[in-house]
């Protein structure tokens, strides 16, 4: 558009030259001010034929054939694709296929979505089905791959590692979190003035408590949605009260066995000590001193229980 305008304006002033002399400005003039006043009109906005792809509509690439690029400004390789890229761009309208470009700095979650691991990285997608390109990075190499279909003798992504699957959304939030982190990181460092070391400590403890909590949450999932056999028996709550009384029932015996066996020594003693006394106020006893008197007693009981 600007170098039609150009040109107009060049037309302009070689016809206002050239009917300048043969006396035809009354009528040329009305002319060339339209031309003029055209010409310095503002440019209507073209609609660039190179898009751009963001996490919030990145869905729009599953239907059609794309080409994508990813990029970060800071990647030399990528600065000089940058002039072929939009070349392409251009000739991708007249074929039918959409151009694109994706800034991983700024889209976090394509970048783990597509497992991107080197730049640039290119990939081509025909109705949903990806393919990574390998190839010569000029504009004749990726026309031709477009327009010869080499696509075809590429190996498609699996369905396990396509952007839409479980595995890569998973992926996609991991990078958002970690982009996510740290700008929490410079904001706490730049903004607060915190120190790197104190930003690593609060992180630490922030991981920690997290962990913590998904930990306990995860036991009470578990115990809810997979109790354990014993506790969920019916019968389980009686068979605990029986165990509970029968051990009682068993103290209990325990306890009056050992009762009983105090009695027995109890009475023992007393035997023993009747027997003294009935031996120490015979006759026979009276001579002997009372320790003696005490062994020949229990020197006599002895012999009774070894005849019996």
């Amino acid at each position: 558009m600007d170098t039609g305008r150009r040109l107009a304006s060049s037309m302009s002033g070689i016809m206002l030259f050239l009917l300048g002399g043969a006396g035809l400005r009354s009528w040329t003039c009305p002319f060339l001010l339209l031309l003029t006043f055209w010409s310095s009109l503002p440019a209507s906005a073209k609609p660039d034929s190179l898009k751009e792809v963001t996490d919030g509509d990145w869905e729009k690439i599953m239907t059609g054939e794309w080409m994508i690029e990813f990029y970060a400004p800071w990647c030399p390789a990528c600065q000089q694709l940058q002039s072929v890229w939009k070349e392409f761009a251009d000739w991708g309208e007249d074929m039918g296929i959409n151009v694109a470009k994706v800034d991983v700095t700024e889209q976090p979650g394509l970048s783990g979505r597509f497992i991107i691991t080197s730049l640039p990285t290119i990939y081509h997608c025909k109705d949903g089905i990806f393919r990574k390109y390998h190839g010569a990075r000029t504009k004749e190499d990726f026309l031709s791959f477009v327009d010869e279909q080499k696509w075809k003798n590429t190996e498609p992504v699996s369905s396990w590692f396509g952007p839409s699957s479980f595995l890569m959304n998973s992926m996609s939030a991991l990078f958002k979190l970690s982009m996510f982190i740290r700008r929490c990181h410079n904001y706490m460092t730049e903004q607060l003035g915190i120190p790197v070391w104190g930003s690593y400590v609060i992180f630490g403890l922030v991981t920690l408590f997290a962990g913590l909590t998904l930990g306990l949450l995860l036991v009470f999932i578990a115990d809810y949605v997979f109790p354990s056999r014993r506790f969920s028996s019916p019968d389980y709550y009686q068979k605990k009260q029986s165990m509970e009384q029968s051990r009682l029932i068993q103290n209990q015996d325990e306890d009056q066995e050992a009762d009983g066996e105090e009695d027995d020594d109890e009475e023992e003693e007393d035997d023993q000590d009747g027997a003294w006394r009935r031996q120490r106020e015979s006759p026979e006893g009276q001579g002997y001193p009372d320790e003696a008197l005490r062994k020949r007693v229990v020197a006599s009981r002895e012999e009774d229980e070894e005849e019996s």
